[in-house]
């Protein structure tokens, strides 16, 4: 991904609902609720903490970070976060919702329903018998008020689908006498500050309800709506709502009728949906959930106890909550189908302004950790990259037969989007992440579909990333528009290795890009940089022993001897050519002349040898005692992206020496592969206790600064928490 360019719970128990009167019935499949806690004595309640309020419709901050955590699941487009207990205006709504402008995150609202009750023609303070409590639960949202004079309102919200949020309020009458509520709802629209997009939203009645209607707009780095967007809010009860400009009240028709020791239930659902092919699909899920929100609680809850269990299971209990915040954290970021997303896919932060598409090596990584506690999510997201895997028939690139793009969105350029990415691809891990999915889920015929996909992208590789023809590929760019030029080509190479300014991809240094022509007929195939890197020849020859597995489950067995016999070639290489016994590490050679590339000094990428299995037993020695020198790797948050004794080392750079967990990740599995399980355990352990906010209730982070352990960049981090999920069994 490049900065440079963007970029369970336990079963539902049941609630009583015997008020006589007909508003406070109990509606068809009963009312439920969340439990606070899964696996007996682990609590994990506030995970993470999900208080706040926008003041404006603009989510981020001056680095385009939205400092409110948010809530959202089974890949809605839209999130929600709670209040705050200082801010009694913001009681009785939940915060929000966000929002995504297909490409974009923005707060439609501070509260967009918020519940009002009146008694005798006077509203009721949500805070007058105490503060309120705020609970975030895995896969649901409460809040808790006490209204003083024996009323209670409890609200819980969970996502009934991939556009529909279900909102129950269970008010209850702890009194001895009868009461009468008179129910209203209030909200009010946060406009963006600059036009076109300022006027996009429009607030309308509706039988039902109230719905916010968006009218086309097309800005490219900021806004992107085609005119058919909608987001409506529908009550189960009979109501009828009035707008005014910005602002609606929508009251109950009839009054809320409370017997002694009664609980009446309100249910509403919220529903974001882009197209009317889609509203005439969610009308039936809105119906069933309003009709049956017992079951809706009820599948959410088992849903989320098969999330957490698997996600800890081997997790020490010091490091259970952590283990759910990493599911969390995937789950919010969880896209379903919409535009060109075909399949259900992960983002890496739906915090973060620029990360709301899908990467692939994002999705490699994202996939391995997913599958951990959600195979059928984590084969999905492979798909959705593969998806755009370019064709041997292409019309537009068809040189780039078997590539994946680096990155996709909701629109591509042919709808005016500009985040898509065809520029370059990304490392190829997409084997391991398949085989890793396999390995989980046991789906064969996953296997079989990925298969040769999987085959003619290897295959891409060795044919339009392999200058010289030795079996050594280089990080490129493609035949390309925005490849005009030699420094956005390079630029573009930079991007393909994932660590877009790392100093061995610095022009000042002496890095170029050459042609790559075809040895059929002289064409232009793409562009390679002049260095072979020790990380892809690494991941490749990985990517050939995966493929190997895949064709021996598949009973291909010669096909999987000859990936074989391949993977040690190529094994063989880069341990004679990349690794410098003088410095005790692996580095990229000249492509030119295999000079090894040392004065660049040692980055991160000389682990992934040990990670794939490639380096030799006494070069695995010597990378180890770097890992662990505080001089080289073992800082206080270990392993940095650019060793401290690098003339290059920036604690503060992206690919300069932030610690990214993925790579630390790839450290502490190369360290277990060689049998260095104590060492492996130690990294870890570092890393825990000072990597900002692992341990606590504060959002996992794209980065880390070395010296520091802050947290840098995008917070809510997909890539981040899917491979940190299984080190918290080392």
């Amino acid at each position: 991904m490049s900065r440079l360019r963007r970029r369970t719970f336990l079963a539902a128990t049941a609630v009583g609902t015997t008020a006589a009167a007909l508003p406070s019935a109990t509606p068809a499949g009963g009312t439920a609720q969340p439990a606070d806690r899964v696996g007996g004595p682990h609590d994990y309640t506030n995970i993470l903490d999900l208080r706040g309020v926008p003041a404006a419709a603009h989510p981020g901050d001056a680095n385009d970070n939205n400092p409110i955590n948010i809530f959202a699941d089974l890949g809605a487009w839209h999130a929600y976060a709670l209040p705050t207990e200082s801010d009694p205006a913001s009681h009785g709504a939940f915060t929000g919702p966000l929002y995504i402008a297909q490409e974009y995150p923005w707060w439609l609202s501070a509260g967009f329903s918020r519940l009002r009750l009146s008694e005798s023609g006077h509203q009721l303070d949500f805070s007058a018998g105490g503060k309120p409590v705020f609970t975030s639960l895995p896969g649901a949202l409460r809040q808790d008020y006490d209204l003083g004079s024996g009323l209670t309102v409890r609200f819980d919200l969970v996502f009934a689908g991939s556009r529909t949020a279900l909102v129950q309020a269970l008010v209850t009458n702890h009194g001895a006498a009868r009461r009468t509520l008179h129910a209203s709802w209030t909200g009010s629209l946060l406009r963006p500050a600059d036009a076109p997009q300022s006027s996009a939203a429009h607030l309308g009645a509706a039988p039902d309800g109230v719905r916010v209607d968006f009218t086309r707009v097309r800005q490219t780095w900021d806004f992107l709506t085609d005119g058919t967007e909608r987001f409506a809010v529908t009550h189960r009860r009979p109501v009828r709502t009035e707008v005014d400009g910005d602002t609606y009240r929508t009251e109950i028709i009839e009054p809320v009728v409370l017997n002694a020791g009664h609980t009446a239930a309100l249910h509403w659902t919220e529903t974001y949906t882009f197209t009317e092919a889609e509203r005439a699909r969610e009308a039936t899920a809105v119906a069933r959930a309003l009709d049956e929100p017992g079951r809706v609680f009820a599948a959410n809850a088992a849903r989320w106890k098969g999330y957490i269990t698997r996600a800890v299971a081997g997790v020490p209990d010091e490091r259970r909550r952590t283990a759910v915040k990493c599911v969390q954290t995937l789950i919010t970021n969880w896209r379903s189908p919409a535009g060109r997303i075909l399949h259900d896919a992960v983002t890496p932060s739906l915090s973060y302004k620029w990360f709301s598409g899908v990467w692939a090596w994002d999705t490699w990584k994202q996939a391995v950790g997913t599958a951990r506690f959600a195979p059928d999510l984590a084969a999905a997201q492979i798909r959705s990259v593969f998806d755009h895997q370019i064709p041997h028939n292409s019309p537009v690139r068809p040189q780039d037969a078997g590539m994946v793009p680096d990155c996709i969105f909701y629109n591509d350029p042919g709808t005016g989007g500009g985040n898509w990415n065809e520029r370059n691809s990304k490392p190829p891990l997409a084997a391991w992440s398949v085989w890793e999915v396999y390995r989980a889920g046991r789906d064969k015929g996953f296997l079989r579909e990925m298969y040769p996909r999987l085959l003619a992208y290897h295959d891409w590789w060795y044919r339009n990333r392999d200058h010289d023809h030795d079996g050594l590929a280089e990080y490129g760019a493609t035949v390309d528009p925005g490849n005009d030029n030699a420094a956005d080509t390079r630029q573009a190479a930079a991007w393909e290795s994932g660590m877009d300014d790392a100093p061995r991809f610095n022009a000042a240094l002496g890095t170029t890009v050459v042609t790559n022509t075809s040895r059929a007929d002289g064409s232009t195939l793409g562009y390679s940089l002049t260095q072979q890197s020790v990380d892809l020849n690494s991941y490749l020859a990985a990517d050939k022993q995966y493929l190997a597995h895949i064709a021996s489950a598949l009973r291909h067995r010669d096909t999987a001897r000859t990936l074989r016999s391949e993977a040690a070639v190529v094994r063989r290489a880069v341990c004679s050519t990349m690794y410098d016994a003088d410095s005790g590490w692996f580095h990229d050679t000249d492509l030119a002349d295999g000079t090894r590339l040392t004065a660049r000094g040692r980055g991160i990428e000389g682990v992934i040898p040990l990670w794939t299995g490639t380096a030799t037993a006494s070069q695995a020695a010597a990378v180890r005692r770097l890992l662990l020198d505080p001089d080289e790797f073992a800082a206080f948050l270990p392993c940095p992206t650019v060793a401290r004794s690098s003339p290059y080392f920036d604690p503060e750079g992206y690919w300069r020496g932030l610690v990214w967990l993925d790579h630390v990740y790839f450290a502490v599995e190369g360290l277990r592969r060689y049998g260095y399980e104590d060492d492996a355990r130690a990294v870890v352990r570092r890393l825990l206790a000072n990597a900002a906010g692992l341990a606590g209730d504060a959002p996992i982070a794209e980065n880390y600064q070395p010296l520091s352990g802050q947290a840098r960049n995008a917070t809510n981090f997909s890539w981040s928490a899917a491979l940190l999920l299984p080190m918290l069994t080392v």
